[in-house]
């Protein structure tokens, strides 16, 4: 139920216009060409010649239309065209000419008579046709003018219409898997609309305005489907970009004219997706009250909630910043209700992908279950999106179904890309992120309140060169401390596990420097998780007009901000000891995990409890590196992202 305007310019209707008369007087050509041109060969003869071929019996028959004589002859395929005396008959004719009686009795003579339609053509035709194109040509010219007239003075107004769809393609909340919380919330609308007397005579007002607010791809637009489905009424729909506009008034205008005729399809929805591109915060822009996006807001606050009511027409807005959005467009009376989209939890995620995978054959085996728990964080068009991916690989590798390894393959290739099987590796660089990848999975295990590994991996994909596959057991939404350092010390454990076998460090841990830096930096100003005490450092400052983050405005001291960098550096160093005293421990395991890496390049989930169950084997003296303090160890020296060893690993908050 989605409105496309059609839009097509000057240029556009004058080509249409002209390439409509060039084929119009190809057809007339055509025609006058069909009727002078006989298709049957044709030869121009005298009157003696027509004798002759009587006279040796070569005549089938003569076709008299009005002075022109049709010859058949008996031999040839050719016909003979002759013209006779004006006002004598063709036997007085022929009499004339020497052709005896009996040779006239035996001729086959064929008198038609003439048409008066034929006759007025041939005279008129030749006449008229000149005049006939030039006022045809005439007629187009001007109809392109009065379309472009029309363009330009309908350059404010909407081509959007209603749109009714069948009820076999209709969307309702049966096609929107999760956000229960959502429903229940636009429930009321569906009911206002479809019997709205029942509210008015309890004095009710129904909300004017629903905002729908959530991350992208979390199913606003298709909910905002749903209730127009459900509801059965006419659903228009525009993007707030289509208002805006660089001629000053345009937006203006528009937004005049597409609640005009929302109105006269009243009771309906009005469905404005990326609200924020056009009511953002007034007075952040550039250019003032003059602004063509302020103007447009200006007239949106207006027709919502103005001198007029307009009690039977709902808006329905979409958007994943309503930061930016004007405090105006937000007050009771306009947006009344703000409805959250959030991203589903496990139970959703299964139900969306039932929906997604309704077209495609999946094996019996498939478990949707455990492809839930495996994407956390993914949103309904993730997962769309990884049906999809499936499919593909399915439909590539010649299956008739789609197997559960088809998923779990399709997952890998959404966060993290495709096999890069070709990227040949040196065998020194394949040991180092072999060994490099075991270390972030063997201090996964060892740490309290980590999460499970799933997968280990030395085959490059996007731009990692190796990757650790860690996911929770359950969906989290409050995170632990002890969590956030176990995170830390996983990070480090590539580190370390690189410095502890080969006494030397790469590049390939830059990108996991980074992310715990960035994590223990949000543990100290953040989350007041640090010996600071429980308070929160720095306030972020946004420019609304760009929608970006310029900044980070600084609301403490210089004494302060060193002792901030000093928790940092403790939480860093504290995470590298503790994964330092992981992998001295259990340094058996690293050189399992790391080995069966080497020899088979994958460990799955399964595979990696089980070698990690195994009967722990004495592990080897501790190295020089073991041995050092903390604060005297090397640090990398490079930020350079190489191409084979990063692993990512999911933001903890």
């Amino acid at each position: 139920m989605k409105i496309i305007p059609l839009k097509r310019g000057k240029k556009d209707n004058f080509l249409k216009n002209i390439g409509f008369g060039l084929l119009l007087l190809l057809i007339l050509s055509s025609v006058i060409g069909l009727y002078s041109q006989p298709l049957v060969q044709q030869e121009d003869v005298s009157l003696s010649r027509l004798v002759q071929e009587i006279n040796t019996d070569n005549v089938t028959s003569i076709a008299v239309n009005q002075e022109e004589l049709t010859i058949t002859l008996k031999n040839s395929d050719i016909k003979l065209v002759a013209q006779k005396e004006a006002g004598s008959s063709i036997t007085e004719t022929l009499k004339n000419l020497g052709v005896s009686d009996e040779r006239i009795q035996t001729t086959n003579l064929i008198v038609n008579k003439p048409s008066g339609f034929s006759y007025w053509a041939s005279a008129l035709l030749p006449i008229l046709l000149p005049f006939l194109l030039l006022g045809g040509f005439l007629w187009f010219m001007m109809r392109s003018a009065q379309n472009a007239s029309n363009q330009a003075l309908g350059f404010g107004q909407t081509r959007a219409r209603p749109v009714e769809a069948e009820k076999k393609k209709r969307t309702t909340f049966t096609d929107v898997a999760g956000n229960n919380e959502a429903k229940n919330e636009l429930l009321e609308i569906v009911e206002f609309l479809k019997n709205p007397k029942k509210f008015q005579k309890m004095g009710a007002r129904i909300p004017k305005g629903v905002l729908l607010v959530g991350p992208p791809g979390t199913g606003k637009t298709l909910m905002a489907r749903a209730v127009a489905g459900e509801a059965n009424a006419p659903f228009f729909t525009i993007s707030g970009s289509e208002f805006v506009e660089m001629f000053v008034g345009v937006g203006a205008s528009r937004v005049r004219d597409i609640f005009r005729r929302v109105k006269q399809h009243a009771p309906a929805i009005l469905f404005i997706d990326e609200l924020d591109a056009v009511g953002r915060h007034r007075g952040a822009g550039l250019g003032g009250g003059h602004d063509e996006r302020e103007q447009t807001l200006n007239q949106i606050l207006v027709e919502m909630d103005g001198f007029e009511q307009n009690e039977q027409v709902i808006i329905i807005a979409a958007t994943n910043r309503p930061d930016v959005l004007d405090p105006a467009l937000l007050r009771p009376g306009r947006f009344d209700r703000h409805v959250v989209m959030e991203l589903p939890d496990i139970k959703e995620r299964e139900a969306i992908m039932k929906i997604h995978s309704k077209n495609v054959p999946l094996n019996k085996a498939v478990d949707l279950r455990n492809i839930a728990e495996r994407t956390p964080g993914f949103s309904g068009a993730d997962l769309s999106n990884l049906i999809n991916e499936a499919a593909i690989l399915a439909a590539q590798h010649n299956k008739k179904t789609v197997t559960q390894h088809h998923l779990e393959e399709s997952i890998e290739k959404v966060i993290l890309g495709p096999e890069k099987r070709s990227k040949v590796f040196s065998e020194r660089e394949k040991k180092i992120t072999a060994f490099h990848e075991a270390g972030h999975a063997v201090v996964t295990y060892y740490t309290p309140d980590s999460d499970s590994v799933r997968k280990i991996s030395i085959i490059s994909r996007g731009h990692a060169g190796g990757y650790t596959l860690k996911l929770p057991e359950e969906d989290k939404h409050l995170h632990t401390k002890t969590g956030f350092l176990s995170e830390l010390a996983t990070l480090m454990g590539g580190y370390t596990a690189e410095l502890w076998k080969f006494k030397e460090l790469t590049t390939g841990a830059s990108d996991d420097l980074r992310k715990a830096t960035n994590l223990a930096r949000r543990i100290v100003t953040d989350f007041g998780m640090s010996a600071l005490g429980p308070m929160t450092f720095g306030h972020k400052e946004e420019y609304v007009f760009l929608g970006k983050e310029l900044h980070e405005a600084r609301n403490y001291s210089e004494e302060t901000a060193a002792k901030i960098d000093k928790q940092i550096s403790t939480l860093l160093l504290a995470a590298q000891q503790q994964a330092t005293e992981i992998l001295q421990r259990h340094n058996d395991k690293l050189e399992l995990i790391a080995n069966t890496l080497i020899t088979q390049e994958t460990i799955g989930q399964q595979e990696f409890k089980q070698l990690m169950s195994q009967t722990d084997v004495v592990a080897p003296p501790a190295s020089d590196y073991a041995s050092q303090p903390a604060s005297v160890r090397p640090t990398t020296s490079s930020d350079n992202k190489p191409s084979g060893q990063t692993s990512p690993a999911p933001s903890p908050a």
